[in-house]
């Protein structure tokens, strides 16, 4: 969440010569509604398997493609193990605070699991996450810690 998926798919997708694919773009336009909407309306486990399900869709996509997914994505339905299988993954390891950072001053308020969190507990619950997440996160074939967008895109 607020790592630079979807910066540096972009940036990586237009060095390769590849397509991106935002996964949570693809959701939205699949099922004609924001995903906070659907959240609202039906849960996050709903949510979770339309997004396994879209995640696997990507297979079948042609030519090349840099894909984004959200940051939950890994962590469901074995869900990382099949992108390893069918693809190359990337985990852009970041500073919680960094997240943190970028979630509090971030102008996209859309975000349907910090929609109940109070600013000052956004740090916690950041913590709180990686902590659950970073075991699928550090299944990644490619684990990257640099900061700088340049410098990542040079990397992979």
């Amino acid at each position: 969440m607020c790592c630079g998926k979807t910066t540096i798919g972009k940036k990586l997708a237009k060095r390769l010569g590849y397509n991106f694919i935002d996964l949570d773009q693809l959701f939205e336009k699949e099922n004609n509604t924001s995903i906070s909407n659907f959240f609202e309306e039906h849960g996050e486990a709903a949510f979770r398997v339309l997004e396994t399900n879209i995640l696997h869709s990507t297979a079948l996509l042609p030519g090349n493609n840099v894909i984004a997914t959200g940051g939950g994505t890994p962590c469901t339905a074995n869900n990382m193990e099949w992108i390893n299988e069918n693809g190359i993954s990337i985990y852009l390891s970041v500073n919680k605070g960094f997240i943190a950072n970028r979630i509090v001053n971030s102008k996209q308020t859309t975000r349907p699991l910090l929609k109940n969190i109070p600013i000052d507990q956004i740090a916690t619950y950041v913590d709180e996450q990686l902590k659950i997440r970073e075991q699928y996160y550090l299944k990644a074939q490619i684990i990257n810690t640099t900061q700088n967008i340049d410098d990542i895109i040079e990397q992979l």
